[in-house]
């Protein structure tokens, strides 16, 4: 069965990225091996569209590798992305512990609409934070290197809700 629209797809790789000014080589971020195997719904799996596309048609125990450029991947940083938040907000009442705060940190948010996201703490200013909204991968080359493991029709439960039920309940 080949990767196609709604199919089921799980996958095993190890991701590098690399910045383009730089001439170092990729370091590895994420490496999704058969203990804990990547899965998503063909067309819907939030991945960079790039991404998707370079795996269309393939099957399982195919292998891929592919690099994306950074406009195919999560694109530039945005600066407007950057923004001074007031401690006063990042209470211990709402979970935040001082310890957190600390730069370098990603601090778990959520935005008007209820929805996680990731702030990643950039200067302590005293009375307020400088936070960086930027996904943790803007700016970045990604070096995708990996197999196929799985590919299968989508319940029309999986469709309707978009992601997967994988093994033991866990949703992906």
């Amino acid at each position: 069965m080949e990767i196609s629209q709604n199919k089921v797809v799980g996958l095993t790789y190890e991701l590098k990225v690399s910045k383009e000014e730089e001439e170092s080589a990729p370091f590895s971020v994420e490496v999704r091996d058969n203990e804990d195997p990547f899965y998503f719904i063909y067309g819907n799996s939030g991945l960079p569209e790039k991404f998707e596309t370079l795996l269309a048609n393939k099957q399982q125990g195919d292998t891929f590798q592919f690099i994306l450029e950074v406009d195919e991947a999560y694109g530039p940083a945005d600066d407007e992305l950057i923004v001074d938040i007031e401690k006063a907000q990042l209470t211990e009442e709402r979970g935040f512990k001082p310890e957190m705060l600390q730069e370098g940190n990603f601090l778990p948010l959520v935005d008007e609409d209820g929805y996680p996201m990731q702030a990643k703490v950039l200067k302590d200013l005293g009375d307020q934070l400088l936070l960086d909204f930027n996904h943790p991968l803007v700016s970045f080359k990604l070096h995708f290197d990996g197999e196929v493991l799985e590919v299968r029709e989508a319940t029309a439960e999986e469709i309707a809700h978009g992601h997967v039920h994988g093994v033991n309940g866990h949703q992906h």
